[in-house]
């Protein structure tokens, strides 16, 4: 079985019989449980001294998705506030093109607009004409 390696840290075989054998013992835990039992059990902690959890999370995430582990189902999806947004209105602006050279139109500037005045028209020409990679 190869070792695996997450975040600076080798994850050995025996350590993933650990994972297993704490998933085991643990049929009710949540996966951040779970995560907190890991940190606790391998003294696993930030430098302020807080446990590793979210990396800790995401460890068993990864041997979860390569099928080292089976890891229980999710319980708790926070909401995202952001998927569930309200569109912004649209903005009819010039939208004549320019042909001159950008050295004959300068001085050109830019400017942050989060909250300020602008941010309204500058969501509504984001979504309007989204970028194009």
């Amino acid at each position: 079985m190869p070792e695996w390696r997450y975040r600076g840290r080798t994850v050995t075989a025996e350590e993933i019989d650990f994972i297993r054998r704490l998933i085991t013992d643990h049929p009710t835990a949540s996966r951040r449980r779970l995560s907190e039992k890991l940190c606790e059990a391998w003294q696993w902690k930030q430098a302020n001294g807080a446990p590793r959890d979210m990396v800790c999370r995401g460890l068993l995430l990864m041997l979860d998705r390569a099928g080292q582990i089976e890891l229980p189902g999710i319980r708790f999806q926070p909401p995202n506030p952001l998927a569930r947004r309200e569109r912004p209105q649209a903005m009819l602006i010039d939208t004549t093109p320019l042909n001159d050279a950008l050295a004959d139109i300068r001085p050109v500037s830019l400017q942050q607009v989060r909250k300020t005045a602008d941010e309204p028209l500058f969501n509504s020409l984001m979504e309007q004409h989204p970028a194009r990679l």
